[in-house]
């Protein structure tokens, strides 16, 4: 039985007569750029995160960089930000023009320690930008009451949580912007690279909308230098006819997430942990394999034909693209040391309990 990380010829099969429709549709009118699906995703994903605009872009670190330039976040600026996630998140603040200031991870959840934020804050701080990692909502009430004593702008990377909720509020919905990723592998993902910027602020979702598009008013006039990041047509169809189904799909991941948690409660793994009052969607179901077993896990894992990933497999500050700022060894050691156990386990909505039964006996073989 070979079973994959990821499978979106699953996925596919499952909506293939709706997404060949949509494909149809904007190949029949020419509609690659902007066009009537670019428009009708975006309502429907405004209104799914419970806001009032939605802007797509071209991926997620694209909506990073724009809100930040939105909010006039640049040089002499800091960004605090958690010391585990993609690099797209610290990149998008280097990339518009700031510093950009790692906090380390509550263990429990992998999100940022919200306790260790305030010691980071300065005066040169603008904004903080909490990663909702894995689909795990980070702990949002003591980041807004942070933005509110020190009037700073909360950005949210809501990349890998689609539908996620946090106390009873959508994701995408809580800070003054958020920003989302349709990378193919995400809960909800394009065919290519797409993302969106959320908010409840016109303003911002105007200034967005135009900086995306080479700070075009009309099609030859500018009112400033922007950048080329739209969603194009065909993505939007595609993720129109997915966000229809994106519901059903976080059901089944949770259950899903929820099986793998009850076979392995008695092996050595740890496995994740949802906090009270907030609704994850398990973009990744990610354990932790301690006392240096990871590597032989993983290996064993793929002699039963068991795909797995690292995500991450070093910390942030750890990585040589910010050797410059000679972070010490001693830093973040959260951080780094879930980079040294953590191991991501197969979990999409096709995924059955006889595969998940497999992947749990094949841990159990190993000694789990």
């Amino acid at each position: 039985m070979n079973i994959p990380l990821v499978d979106l010829k699953a996925q596919y099969n499952t909506i293939k007569d709706e997404i060949d429709q949509v494909i149809a549709d904007v190949l029949s009118q020419s509609a690659f750029i902007g066009g009537p699906y670019v428009s009708a995703f975006e309502k429907a994903f405004a209104a799914f995160c419970g806001v009032r605009h939605c802007v797509g872009v071209g991926n997620g670190t694209d909506a990073l960089f724009i809100a930040l330039k939105v909010l006039g976040i640049g040089p002499e600026d800091e960004v605090i930000t958690a010391a585990n996630s993609f690099i797209a998140t610290s990149e998008a603040v280097t990339m518009a023009g700031a510093k950009v200031v790692f906090v380390d991870i509550n263990p429990s959840t992998y999100n940022m320690d919200v306790r260790r934020i305030e010691e980071k804050i300065t005066y040169r701080t603008k904004a903080i930008i909490p990663v909702h990692l894995y689909g795990q909502p980070a702990d949002m009430d003591p980041i807004l009451a942070l933005g509110r004593k020190y009037k700073l702008r909360v950005i949210e990377d809501a990349a890998q949580a689609h539908g996620a909720e946090y106390r009873g509020r959508k994701i995408g919905s809580i800070g003054d912007m958020a920003c989302f990723s349709f990378y193919p592998g995400k809960n909800l993902g394009a065919y290519g690279d797409g993302g969106a910027i959320v908010t409840d602020d016109g303003d911002l979702a105007l200034k967005a909308r135009m900086f995306a598009n080479h700070g075009r008013v009309s099609k030859y006039d500018h009112d400033l230098e922007g950048v080329n990041s739209r969603l194009d047509g065909l993505q939007a169809a595609i993720l129109f006819v997915k966000l229809k189904h994106l519901d059903e799909w976080t059901e089944k991941r949770r259950r899903a997430a929820y099986l793998y948690n009850e076979l392995l409660k008695d092996t050595s793994l740890i496995t994740p942990v949802e906090l009270e009052n907030v609704r994850a969607v398990y973009h990744l179901y990610v354990v932790r394999a301690g006392n240096g077993t990871r590597e032989d896990l993983i290996d064993h894992l793929g002699r039963y034909g068991i795909s797995t990933g690292i995500h991450y497999p070093i910390a942030l500050p750890k990585l040589r693209a910010y050797s410059h700022r000679k972070f010490g060894a001693w830093e973040f050691p959260r951080a780094a040391e879930a980079s040294s156990e953590i191991l991501s386990l197969p979990l999409y909505a096709e995924l059955t309990e006889p595969q998940i039964r497999h992947i749990v006996d094949a841990i159990r073989a190993f000694g789990g």
